[in-house]
């Protein structure tokens, strides 16, 4: 029965592929709310726009000098871990894994910027607030950016649920997951990398099931304490817990059947992540970027998701 299934998964994955998995992620230098609902909204598929934010204000002067010069004193809410891996499984001292979330702590931005570029081995920080943080902590620079991206609100007829502003090192790395929303990225400075997934590959992503803790910090010393929550019944919490930059196939065969997708953003680029793709981030150091999440539509799509969770018994 095992291998019925395992072979049905593979026939979707082979018929879905050929339906619209066609070649590499498209590049197009402009997008009218019509042709981006048609060719890319409607079929769920990535698109990236070549300078799509490139005549931005704050494409031409955001930078680390214009933040220390313009916001130094401004206190800002960053999260600092001691491996770069904020929201994404780590081990403890004895070996155990858990899901960790960051340790968060509030300075000034001049202060964000000293430890961001003495790249201090042992603090890793990172601006990844995501409350709509631009809006709701970065007021002062909202108007250097577009309030909303004109074709895609106009093809999702809604304004952006939230307004996220993104900065930090290097070796920040954004582990592999799909958010339930729209999202148009907008790299300000710098340049992002992207490994892109589609969700009709789900059953060729492997999960598990991770106690989830939070990064603590006293002087120099780290410590991973575990936590309790209401939001999963066990306490523990299903994430993917492969490494797509270096995947065990040993460990994880079916890997090498999901489609990857591999997209390097840079300066002024913009990027139509659709919802339920799965994604992987790194980043150049210091980068700066926007994003903009839209409220995903719980249509055919999301039910035919649901649908492979539930056959995968991966929820």
């Amino acid at each position: 029965m095992v291998d019925r299934v395992t072979e049905a998964f593979k026939t979707l994955n082979a018929e879905s592929s050929d339906l619209y998995l066609t070649g590499d992620i498209d590049q197009v230098d402009d997008l009218d709310p019509l042709t981006f609902h048609r060719d890319y909204v409607s079929k769920n598929m990535p698109v990236v726009i070549k300078a799509g934010c490139a005549d931005w204000p704050a494409t031409k002067k955001w930078s680390a000098d214009y933040f220390r010069e313009n916001l130094g004193d401004k206190v800002v809410t960053v999260t600092l871990t001691p491996n770069g891996l904020a929201d994404g499984i780590t081990k403890n001292e004895i070996g155990e894994e858990y899901f960790v979330t960051p340790y968060e702590v509030e300075m000034m931005m001049k202060e964000f910027l000293d430890i961001l570029y003495q790249k201090n081995e042992n603090i890793i920080p990172y601006i990844q607030r995501q409350n709509s943080n631009l809006t709701e902590d970065f007021g002062e620079l909202i108007q250097d950016v577009d309030k909303h991206i004109s074709f895609a609100s106009k093809a999702f007829n809604k304004k952006p649920d939230a307004i996220n502003f993104w900065m930090g090192d290097e070796r920040a790395v954004t582990s592999m997951h799909k958010d339930p929303y729209e999202n148009i990225y907008c790299v300000i400075n710098g340049y992002k990398d992207f490994i892109l997934i589609p969700p009709t590959d789900l059953p060729f992503v492997p999960y598990k099931r991770y106690p989830q803790a939070e990064f603590k910090r006293t002087g120099d010393n780290w410590s991973i304490v575990p936590k309790t929550t209401d939001l999963e019944v066990d306490g523990e919490l299903p994430w993917i817990c492969i490494d797509p930059l270096n995947p065990d196939y040993m460990k994880y065969p079916e890997f090498r059947f999901a489609n990857k997708f591999q997209v390097r953003l840079y300066k002024g680029d913009c990027l139509y992540l659709p919802s339920l793709w799965f994604h992987h981030v790194r980043q150049s150091h210091g980068c700066i970027a926007v994003n903009y999440w839209y409220d995903m539509e719980f249509d055919i799509k999301y039910c035919y998701f649901k649908m492979l969770e539930k056959l995968c018994n991966k929820y």
